[in-house]
Order: C-alpha cells, then structure tokens, then sequence
C-alpha cells in the first residue's frame, strides 16, 4: 500500500470511528457498519439509522483524498438506501454516489452533495470520472452545484431548487467546463450553464435552462430554451427515438438488493419516472457475480458468464489477461465506483458476441501497455444479425489511453453488430498524464462503427492519432458530438490522410460507402500545442441524399500561430485559426447531401506498380504506388478477378481467407471524395502455397461431435470413414446452427474440410469458425465464407485448439449435412 492510499485509509478509518464520541447517539447503527456488505471494501452503504455527522464526515474525508487526485488508484461507492439523510460534503474524483432506491425521490438529501473545481480555481475542465444518480438532492442552500466536464454522468437525479454546472475561481469568475451529460432528470428550478461550453441532456427537464457557449443539445426534453442555431447554439431534438436507460442497483422493499433493468422504450419525451416507477425488470443480485478487483480474475468472470450469470463489478482495477466474453443474451454488465478494466496481453478488455440485449454500464476501461486491436468490441468481424426488438445498449462507457498509465490500442471501441445503443462515451487519447505523447499512448480511432442502424446518445471523442470517429455503416444516428483533435501532432507531414494528399483527418468520418446517416449537435475543436498543423475539414460525409448533419461548430482552443482548421465540413465552411471572434469560431447550420457533383470531375491517376504476394496458404499481400488527384484520393478499391471485394485508405492490402494451392487475379482502381473513379491497374496472378507441413489429416481417433440442431444422423457419422453414412441438422438451413468437434487433446491445423458428397445440396450456404481450448471460450471467427459445392474446404493461417465449432450463418431448405470431417496440416 503506497503512503497516499495508507493515509487515506486511516482517515476514512478515523471519520468511521467518530459515532463512538457521541454517547447520546450510542444505539443508532455506525456508519463503520456501512463498509460490510456483499460488495467489498469500497463500497459503502448508508441507512437512516447511521448519524448523519458521521455519514458527512466520511463523505468530506474520501472527498478530501479525492478532490484533486486525477489519476487516483482509489475507487469508492457512496449508496444511500431509501429514506431522509441531512448530509453534507463534496464529490471527488473516482467517487459514485447513488441511491439504492427504486424511484429518484426514494432517497432525499436535504443537506447537500456538489461537485466544486476549488483544486484547480474554479476551473472544472478536468472534473472527469465521476457519478450522480438516484437520488432527490433538496438542499437548504436552494442551489446544487455540479462543475463537471466529461464522464461525470447525472442520471435519475430530482434537484429541487437551482442547479448549477460550473464553479467561480478566486476571483468570482466564471471558470471553464467542458461538456456534461445530464439524462432522466428533473430540476425543479433554473439550469444555469454560465461557462460550460457545450453539454447534453436527453429526456429531462426544468423551469428554465439560463444560457450557452458553444453547443447545447437537448434531445427528448421538456422546456427546452428557444432561439435558432448558431446564436443561441441550442439543437432541440423533440423526442428520443430509441432508448434503455441504464440498469441500476436498487434495494427492495424487503430489504434485497436487486438491479432494475429499464424496458426498452420508444419516440419518448420527458422522465422515465414522471408518473410511477421506471418500466422494466428486477434481477435479484444473487443471479450475478459480484466482482471485487482482490480476487476477481478473467478466468473466474468468464466462468461466471458461461454458467448463465449477470456480473457486477464493484469499485477496483481489474488487471485482465484475457478478454471477458459476454456470450449470453440479455446479460447485464454492471459497473459501480468508476471499476475499471484493463488489458493486459493486447486483448480486448471485453467482448460481446452478436446475440440480443446485452446490457455493459458504468465501466472505466484503460488501455493496456501492450496494444489491443479494440479495447471494447461489441460483436464480432461479420456481425449480420437484426437486433431491433433487442439491441445491446452500452451506458456511461470511458475508454482511456494513456493518463493514469502508459497505454495503447488500435480502436477505441468497435461496433460490429447493429441496432447498438450508445448512451453517453467518452473515447480518451490522454493529452496530459502517463505516456502522453504522440508515438507513445498511441490510439488510431476512438469509435469505429461497423453494424448498421447504431445510434449514439453523447460522443465524446478526443485527441487519437487518425479519424476520431470511422463510421461504415448505414443508419447511424448521432446526437451530440464534442471532440479535440490532437494536441500533439509533431509536424504536418506525420497528419496526413488519403494517402499523404489532404491536410490532417476529419474528426468526423463517414465512410463514402455509406449512404444514410444523421448526426445533430457537432463540435470539433482544435489545439495544435506542437506545430503549426492545419486539418482541411472536421468533417468528411459522402455527399448523398441521405445524409445529413445538423448545426456544426468548429472552435480554435489555441496553438501555434498558422494552425488551422480549414473547413467546417467537406471543403465548405469558414477557417478557424485565432482568438478574434471570427478567426476563433466558425458554425455550418445544415448540410445535407445532394448527390450531385461537388465541380470537382478529375478522376485519381491510375495506381501503378501493382505487386502481390503470398504470405501463407490463405493470404495474399498487396502494394501498389499512391495514386495522386487534384483534391485528394479518399481511398482504393480491390478487385479480384474483376469483382470489386474491398476498400481501402491505404496503398496495401491483405486478401484473406483464401484456398491454398488456387491462383488469383488482382487489380486496383483509385477514387475521390467526388465520386471520380480511375481505370484500374494493370493486373497481377499470384498462387498460394499449399497448405502447412505435409499438408495430411489429422488422426481422428477418439474424436466426438456434439451438434444444435441434432437428428437421427448422428455426428459420430463424420469420422467412420465411410461416405454411406453421414451427420445432419434434420432440418432446413438457418443462422445460429452449429456442429463442434472435440479432438480429445490440443492439435494444430490450418485446413478443416465438411463433405457433403452424395448430399450435395447439403453444404453450409454460409459459415463461421471458431476454435476453443476448452469448448466454452471461443474467442473470435478464425474463417467466415459462403458455400459453393458438396466439398467445402476451409483454410486459415495454422491455429492450435482441442475444439472447432463451425456456424451455419445461411439460409436454405435443405439440411445442413455432411459425411466426413477432417482436419489438415
């Protein structure tokens, strides 16, 4: 235990003690029974039988190790069950304050619970990792304050009086703050912003919301403040089209401790409480594994999931040497006390599988020192499912890199499936802290959005080496957007996208493959700290009819003198490069896609210098020479055997999944942001090797096979030797089916093949490999493709495992069958 956490703990130890001074108050309960509960040492659970001096004091003490500890270790739960508490003290760092009762009012504060900026002079721009929610604050002041900036959530908060969302300096100045998150919560009287430069609320309401800076949206709310965008920069988006607010820990009537899970719900507007209880589910806390960071490992959380559990992750950091995998629809993924998830071994933290209404809230992830590919990943590669009914909901998601440690990761979070809801992200690239510099705590994006039809609540999204935000999908809905791009840029030639021809990458990115999405309320901001470095747009969109982005700012921080942004959104809008009032802030009411030529009809040059090369028997590399355009090459297309197969912002490529033993052709073609399309490159051959070692079976001795759907044709068919007999789903082909093979012991191959001779309408129309050491984990598809013929053959680069599981993902009215199985290398 460092000196800091020792001192820490013998004052809370001290605050505990103190009801033992009081002999008048010798038969109420002590507050030093507040840190025995279920859910471990940082979690303290207050009842009205405590005295309240005591409940205060303990408060002010955790308050006091916190208020300026903004890479604390420390992590506290501060939980109020139902009832009347006249306390008072402040909010730090890492500090979650909650009512456990079912409905906000349950719990009433009448002294007082605020978040003031005193430790930096009234300036509450670093006022980050923190919570409110749950709670009626009705304090004797009339006036609650909350100086915050990004993840600080309010959530389910009833305010009775004034709030208000900054702190003065020394000097009663208004000091900055820099973006909130207010969401389910109602406030008797005025909001009073004053300096907070931009902020959401969503579902809320008040008397009266007093001003703005920058960007305030409101979506779903009651009394919204009038005016028209830019001055005031208000967005007000009438009703929420989709939401499930975020589960919750509650206490029961009887005493049991329960999470209340939100219905889904839709085109709301106002509280979800307004007129009686929240709508949704209870689950009893004994249906989840209560994680504490002192013994909690990702073997045992796994463990946990496979066997059917929900987890609740109390306040600690918790060092992951694998990833936890949430398999299970419906699964719920709770966070309290800021916990914290770290990778360890360059995986992601956490992974959800593509399967309905998983549930991940109130979860701090930092990244790790070896770097992961994503940090967060909600579905995998080739997600296709329809979530709609159920979709997965992610709330009050932090991703950090760098800061508190050294760390780094290829994405942020990544969004495979669709029908995600994200409420409320913040996608941190550290500007200051650990490891902050620009080869260090590396981060390419933030949010990369692959699934269709993901709608995003909050996007805070700041500082990461490329585009901040990816988005390639259709349908996306965002609502609220605020980001910094990099500080840190060395120097202009290490910024450069679309193949080294455009200055810098958009904060914003839609890819031009996309033809639909929304986005209400974005701001990008810049300061260059280290050179003068110029970003042409903060904005990139396809220019067609069905996208369209409403109310757009950018902003100038500070910086070297001729750094820029240049354009507000693809090439139109004014530059930002000063302090003047106009040089500082430049805004772009809507821009919608018209389909129509932008002027620009000079296509790319033509790729040259096309080279291909074989890396295994299932890869094939590509390089080619950069083209160049007049504007800017926005990315390339790969074309085999003529047929386009992918896009890429690169001048490389990787062809994966291919057949050993089998020649292919490629060519290249080059495009602009314009639509201008180049000729295609000349065209290369290349023939991948056969496959690994001798290329021979595998011994099938002993081997078993389990299968969903099963039949009268049984799975030990597959490995009699003989094409007489066979296995079979007994029914028509649909996604989700699935045959496992368990090889009695670890083997390595890199070739599995199913044949369905004699069946030969049989074969999967579609397909996923999967391949565990133990048949419950499975980690991510090693090999996806589509049938064409009774002998289908499936190559990959060599694995090692005792388990393969092979997923129908087509659809046919034949049975999915086959006669023999076996496995290569």
């Amino acid at each position: 235990m460092n000196r800091n956490m020792a001192s820490t703990m013998s004052a809370l130890a001290a605050a505990a003690s103190l009801y033992s001074m009081y002999p008048n108050v010798s038969e109420a309960a002590s507050v030093a029974d507040a840190n025995k509960t279920i859910f471990g040492p940082n979690v303290y659970v207050f009842d009205t039988s405590m005295p309240v001096a005591d409940i205060s004091n303990l408060g002010t003490t955790i308050f006091n190790g916190q208020a300026a500890a903004e890479f604390s270790t420390n992590r506290y739960a501060l939980l109020f069950k139902p009832g009347t508490y006249n306390v008072n003290f402040n909010v730090g760092f890492y500090t979650h304050v909650a009512g456990l009762g079912q409905n906000p009012g349950d719990v009433n504060v009448t002294g007082g619970i605020n978040v003031n900026a005193d430790w930096d002079n009234g300036n509450a721009t670093r006022n980050f990792w923190r919570t409110l929610e749950n709670l009626k604050l009705s304090p004797s002041s009339g006036k609650t304050q909350i100086a915050v900036s990004q993840a600080a959530p309010l959530r389910r908060l009833h305010i009775v009086g004034e709030l208000d969302l900054f702190d003065f300096d020394a000097n009663w100045n208004a000091g900055w703050a820099s973006g909130g998150f207010l969401a389910d919560s109602k406030v008797d009287g005025i909001v009073v912003p004053a300096s907070q430069q931009q902020w959401l609320s969503r579902n809320s309401t008040w008397t009266s919301w007093n001003n703005a800076v920058w960007n305030m949206v409101f979506v779903g709310c009651n009394n919204t403040p009038s005016g028209t965008f830019p001055e005031p920069p208000y967005t007000v988006v009438s009703t929420t089209p989709i939401i499930r607010e975020k589960p919750y820990l509650y206490v029961s009537n009887t005493g049991a401790y329960n999470v209340f899970v939100p219905a889904l719900q839709t085109n709301t507007t106002g509280l979800s409480w307004a007129n009686s209880a929240t709508p949704g589910t209870s689950i009893s806390i004994d249906q989840f594994y209560i994680a504490q960071a002192g013994t909690a490992t990702a073997a045992t959380i796994n463990s946990a999931l496979s066997s059917g559990k929900h987890v609740l992750f109390t306040p600690g950091i918790y060092q992951l040497n694998d990833t936890i995998r949430v398999n299970n629809a419906n699964t719920v993924v709770l966070g309290i006390g800021v916990a914290t998830l770290v990778p360890t071994t360059g995986k992601p933290a956490l992974s959800v599988a593509d399967v309905d209404g998983v549930k991940i809230a109130g979860l701090l992830f930092d990244a790790g020192a070896t770097s992961s590919s994503s940090v967060l990943e909600v579905g995998p590669t080739g997600s296709s499912a329809n979530h709609a009914s159920n979709p997965t909901s992610l709330h009050d998601i932090t991703v950090r890199t760098g800061g508190a440690t050294n760390g780094k990761n290829e994405v942020g979070i990544k969004i495979n499936s669709n029908n995600v809801i994200g409420d409320h992200f913040w996608l941190w690239r550290a500007d200051h802290g650990a490891g902050a510099a620009w080869t260090s705590n590396t981060s390419k994006n933030g949010l990369v959005v692959n699934g269709a039809n993901v709608t995003i609540y909050g996007l805070f999204n700041e500082h990461h080496n490329e585009y901040q935000t990816l988005w390639n999908a259709n349908g996306g809905r965002v609502y609220f957007y605020q980001s910094e791009i990099p500080y840190d840029v060395p120097n202009q030639a290490s910024w450069m996208s679309k193949n080294g021809t455009v200055n810098g990458y958009a904060s914003y990115k839609v890819a031009d493959s996309v033809s639909t999405h929304e986005a209400w309320g974005v701001g990008v901001y810049s300061y260059f700290r280290d050179a003068a470095v110029k970003l042409n747009s903060a904005v990139e969109v396809p220019n067609v009819t069905g996208v369209k982005i409403h109310h757009l700012t950018t902003i100038w921080l500070n910086g070297v003198a001729g750094s820029e942004i240049t354009h507000i959104v693809n090439d139109l809008g004014g530059r930002v490069y000063g302090n003047t009032a106009d040089s500082m802030r430049q805004t772009y009411s809507e821009f919608a896609g018209t389909g129509t030529s932008t002027g620009d009809t000079q296509a790319p040059s033509t790729p040259a210098n096309l080279a291909a090369s074989a890396s295994s028997s299932t890869q094939v590399n590509l390089t080619w020479t950069a083209s160049t355009d007049n504007v800017g090459v926005s990315g390339y297309d790969i074309l085999r055997a003529g047929v386009q197969i992918a896009s890429t912002t690169t001048n490389s490529f990787s062809d994966t999944g291919l057949a050993a033993s089998t020649t292919y052709s490629y060519s290249v073609k080059a495009r602009d942001a314009a639509g201008n399309v180049s000729a295609a490159s000349s065209t290369v051959t290349v023939t991948t090797p056969a496959g690994g070692g001798t290329g021979t079976a595998l011994s099938r001795t002993g081997w078993t096979a389990t299968s969903s759907p099963t039949s009268g044709d049984v799975p030990s068919s597959l490995f009699d030797g003989s094409m007489a007999t066979r296995w079979s789903t007994g029914a028509a082909m649909v996604p989700g089916q699935y045959l496992v093979v368990d090889m009695q012991a670890t083997k390595t191959f890199n070739k599995i093949v199913l044949d369905s001779t004699g069946s030969d309408a049989d074969y999967a129309r579609g397909y996923e490999v999967y391949i565990s050491n133990d048949g419950a984990n499975w980690g991510s598809v090693v090999a996806s493709g589509t049938g064409s013929g009774p002998v289908q053959t499936i190559t990959f680069s060599a694995k090692s495992g005792r388990y393969i599981k092979v997923v129908q993902t087509g659809t046919a009215s034949s049975w999915w069958s086959a006669r023999e199985f076996n496995a290569y290398y």
